[in-house]
């Protein structure tokens, strides 16, 4: 049952990271600095690979019953939100009125360390996998 939330959240973030990148991409080009778009579409590429890093991992719980790659799925989940998700609102900032939020800086490394986390513990999951 737990990896059916979790692809379900993945296909939710996987249409919501289509629609940023297209808002991004027709929408903030004339609002947003070089910089800030740059920021933006960071956010944009680690969003959509860890989806699919996300996806793999479930379709791989299900070939191997192995537990371990769904507690990967849910760091890769947590990097989306955090990582990607502080990136959106850190190039965001001055359009949202949001430029007093200095705790979105401290957040992104939590993300990057969200999804390394996942990897390595994929990583385990590999090893521990029968066959």
């Amino acid at each position: 049952m737990q990896a059916r939330y979790i692809l379900f959240i993945a296909a939710l973030l996987g249409a919501v990271g289509i629609g940023l990148g297209a808002f991004a991409a027709h929408g903030l080009k004339g609002h947003l600095s070089d910089q800030e778009l740059t920021i933006f579409q960071t956010g944009f590429k680690y969003h959509m690979i860890h989806v699919l890093a996300t996806l793999f991992s479930v379709i791989l719980y299900k070939l191997s019953a192995q537990p371990l790659s769904l507690t990967a799925a849910w760091f890769f989940l947590a990097g989306i939100f955090l990582f990607s998700g502080s990136l959106y609102l850190l190039a965001n900032k001055s359009l949202l009125h949001i430029e007093g939020w200095s705790w979105l800086g401290p957040v992104t490394p939590l993300g990057g360390l969200s999804f390394i986390t996942g990897w390595l513990i994929l990583a385990w999951s590999a090893l521990r996998m029968k066959g």
